[in-house]
C-alpha cells in the first residue's frame, strides 16, 4: 500500500496556497535580505536620508536642554507649508523616567529647527515622573486646526492598558503651542483621577474650536485605533486592537491596516468594524514598525524592516493593487556607530512612519518617513515617485549645474548626517557647481551614490578636489546586492591606495587644494575580473588590480567621506568624544561621467 503521506503534504500546501491567495495583503518575493548594513538589497533610486537631530549629551542643541540619549518613535506631518516631526526620549534607556515628547519643524524637510519640548513629563502625587508613549502624534481637524497629542503611562510599561491618559495641545500657525488637557483618560480598574490632576479635561476648554477639533478626532474610527496599545480599555471605545496601526486604501475602497508583526486588518465601513485574517504572507515578522500608504503615483508601499530579528535595512516593498507586493528595495541601507548604549536599544533604522491620511501631502510629490537610528538620533528619507531600483540604459554625464546651490542632487542616493552634510555648491571658479561633501562627526560620514544601468564593464570618471590631505575619502564601485569589487581611498597621509584581491596597494600621493582627475576602468577587457586607475591620465598601479569581490555586474558608484563599515559598534560603554565635532574635512566632486560598455 502506497503512502499518503505526499498526497496529504500536497493538499496541505494547497490548502496554504489557496489561504494566501485570499488574503488582503501578500508579498511575494524571492529575496533574502543579509546581514549587511543594506540587507544586500537594490537600492531605492534617488532616496535622501537626512539627520534631523543628533543626541548629545554634553552640549545639546535642543531648543530646552534636553541631554537624552535615547530619542525613538517618531510621528511626522506636513501641515501650513511645514514639516513636522515629533518623537519622545529619556536619559539613557527605554521606558526610563522622565520619558518627555519632543516636536521639531522645516520647511524643505532637510534643515529643521531645534526640537522643542512639547509634552514633558508629569510628576505623580507620589514623587515618580511618568513616560509617554504614543504610536500616533498629529491630527489636522475638518477646521484645519494642528492638534498634537501624547500618552501618560507609568514605568515600567507605559503601553500596558494601566497608564493615565492621552493629552492633547493645538499647535498654531506661528508655531507656539496651546494649553495641554486630557482628551481621553484611561479606564482600567483602579485608575487614580489624581494622578491626572496636573492638566484638565478637554471639554474644559473656553476654545469653543479647538473642542469641536477633539470631538472630531474622538469619532474617527480610524485614527483613535491607533490608541488601542496604550490604553487598552474595554468600554467600548475601539472596534479593533493591536500594536502601531497604519493603513491605505485599495482601489476598491476597502481599508487595510497593517501592525506589528505584519498582523492584517481590514475595514469596509471607516474602522466602525473590522475583520482579522492575520499575518502577512511572505512579510518577515518582527517587533518593529510596518508602514502602509498610497504612494503620488496611485501604488502602494510598505516601509518596514525585513528581519525576524535585526532593525536594519530600512526597505520598502510596492504593489499595483494594494494587495500584491513584489519588490524590496533599501530605503536606508547604512548603520551607524551607536554612541550612546542602553536597555533595548536597538541597532538600526527603525520605527517607521510617514504621514497618516489627512495629516496633509508635500507638494514635491515624494513619499516621506521618519525614524529612529540605533533609537539615538532621529531621521528622515524622502523618496522620489516612482520608487524603483532601474534608472534608464545610457552613458550619464552629471555636472550638477541644474541642482540649486544648498540642495542634494536629484537622481543620487545620499547620506547626510547632521555633521557630514552634502550638498552642492558654487566654487565660484571656471569649475561652476560641484558636489560637496563635508564631514566633522566623529563616528559617521557623508556619502553619495549615483546608481547607473547594471553592467560587466563600465568607464568611470570624475574630478575631486580635495581641501585637506589628512581625511579620509573612498570610492566605490558596487553590485546591486552590495559586493565591492572595486575599492580606491584617499588616506589621512595623503596617499591614494586601491584595493587588489582584499590588499591595499599604493597607487601615488594627492595634494590639496587642486582638482584631480580619475578615471577608473572596470573589466575592461569585458570579463577579466579586474580594473585599472588613471590620475591625470597616467596609470598609478604597478599592475592591474584584480577586484576583490566578484559579482556578474556594478550598477553604483560611491563617494564616502570614511572608512566602509560593515559592521558598527555598539557599547557597552559610551564613545569617548561622541559630542564633539572633528576637525573639518571637505572634498568637492564634480564631472562625473559612466560609460556603459556592451556586455556582448
Amino acid at each position: 500500500m502506497k503512502s499518503l503521506l505526499p498526497i496529504t503534504l500536497a493538499l496541505a500546501a494547497a490548502t496554504v496556497a489557496a489561504a494566501n491567495a485570499e488574503h488582503p495583503v501578500i508579498l511575494e518575493t524571492d529575496i533574502q535580505p543579509n546581514t549587511n548594513a543594506d540587507g544586500g538589497l537594490r537600492w531605492a533610486v534617488g532616496t535622501h536620508n537626512i539627520q534631523t537631530y543628533r543626541a548629545n549629551r554634553t552640549t545639546p542643541t535642543h531648543a530646552d536642554g534636553l541631554n537624552h540619549t535615547y530619542l525613538h518613535a517618531a510621528n511626522l506631518a506636513y501641515w501650513n507649508g511645514r514639516f513636522y516631526l515629533h518623537y519622545l526620549s529619556a536619559p539613557v534607556s527605554e521606558h526610563e523616567t522622565p520619558t518627555d515628547t519632543s516636536v521639531m519643524t522645516s520647511e524643505d524637510g532637510v534643515h529643521w529647527d531645534d526640537p522643542r519640548l512639547i509634552f514633558p513629563a508629569m510628576t505623580l502625587p507620589d514623587g515618580s515622573q511618568t513616560l509617554t508613549h504614543q504610536r500616533m502624534g498629529f491630527y489636522v481637524a475638518p477646521d484645519g486646526r494642528l492638534l498634537s497629542l501624547a500618552f501618560h503611562g507609568e514605568a515600567p510599561s507605559p503601553n500596558n492598558g494601566e497608564g493615565i491618559g492621552r493629552v492633547v495641545r493645538e499647535i498654531y500657525e506661528d508655531g507656539s503651542f496651546g494649553p495641554i488637557y486630557f482628551i481621553r483618560y484611561n479606564s482600567h480598574p483602579g485608575w487614580d483621577p489624581a494622578k491626572a490632576a496636573e492638566y484638565p479635561f478637554y471639554k474644559d476648554s473656553p476654545d469653543e474650536g479647538f473642542v469641536a477639533a477633539c470631538d472630531a478626532l474622538l469619532e474617527d474610527k480610524l485614527t483613535t485605533a491607533q490608541w488601542w496599545e496604550e490604553d487598552r480599555s474595554e468600554d467600548g471605545f475601539y472596534t479593533v486592537s493591536g500594536r502601531a496601526l497604519s493603513w491605505f486604501r485599495q482601489p476598491e475602497g476597502r481599508v487595510v491596516g497593517i501592525w506589528k508583526g505584519a498582523q492584517i486588518s481590514y475595514t469596509d465601513d471607516e474602522g466602525q468594524s473590522w475583520e482579522r485574517p492575520g499575518a502577512a504572507p511572505g512579510f518577515w515578522r518582527n517587533g518593529s514598525k510596518y508602514w502602509a500608504q498610497e504612494t503620488s503615483d496611485g501604488r502602494f508601499a510598505i516601509v518596514f524592516n525585513p528581519t525576524s530579528r535585526l532593525r536594519h535595512p530600512l526597505a520598502v516593498t510596492l504593489s499595483e493593487d494594494g494587495s500584491r507586493f513584489t519588490d524590496l528595495l533599501s530605503i536606508h541601507g547604512e548603520l551607524p556607530h551607536q554612541r550612546f548604549p542602553g536597555y533595548y536599544k536597538n541597532m538600526g533604522p527603525q520605527y517607521v512612519r510617514g504621514i497618516v491620511p489627512g495629516n496633509g501631502e508635500p507638494p514635491d510629490g515624494k513619499f516621506w518617513v521618519a525614524y529612529s537610528v540605533n533609537k539615538e538620533d532621529m531621521w528622515v528619507s524622502r523618496v522620489p515617485v516612482p520608487v524603483t531600483a532601474d534608472v534608464p540604459a545610457g552613458d550619464l554625464m552629471e555636472d550638477f549645474e541644474d541642482t540649486a546651490v544648498g540642495d542634494m542632487p536629484q537622481g543620487w542616493n545620499v547620506y547626510r548626517p547632521l555633521w557630514a552634510p552634502v550638498d552642492v555648491v558654487d566654487t565660484g571658479s571656471p569649475q561652476g557647481r560641484a558636489l560637496r561633501l563635508r564631514d566633522e562627526d566623529p563616528y559617521d560620514y557623508a556619502s553619495a551614490t549615483r546608481v547607473f544601468a547594471p553592467r560587466r564593464s563600465v568607464l568611470i570618471r570624475f574630478r575631486l578636489f580635495a581641501e585637506q590631505t589628512d581625511g579620509r575619502f573612498e570610492i566605490d564601485v558596487n553590485s546591486g546586492d552590495g559586493l565591492r569589487p572595486v575599492q580606491i581611498a584617499l588616506t589621512e597621509e595623503g596617499r591614494v591606495i586601491a584595493r587588489h584581491e582584499g590588499m591595499w596597494k599604493p597607487a601615488g600621493t594627492y595634494e590639496a587644494g587642486r582638482w584631480i582627475d580619475f578615471e577608473l576602468d572596470v573589466n575592461p577587457g569585458g570579463n577579466t575580473e579586474r580594473f585599472q586607475l588613471r590620475v591625470d591620465g597616467e596609470e598609478v598601479l604597478y599592475r592591474i588590480a584584480y577586484v576583490t569581490d566578484y559579482p556578474s555586474t556594478v550598477e553604483r558608484l560611491t563617494f564616502r567621506t570614511g572608512e566602509y563599515r560593515r559592521r558598527p559598534a555598539s557599547g557597552p560603554d559610551d564613545m569617548p568624544g561622541a559630542d564633539d565635532k572633528t576637525p573639518l574635512k571637505t572634498f568637492l566632486i564634480d564631472d562625473v561621467s559612466i560609460e556603459l560598455r556592451s556586455d556582448d
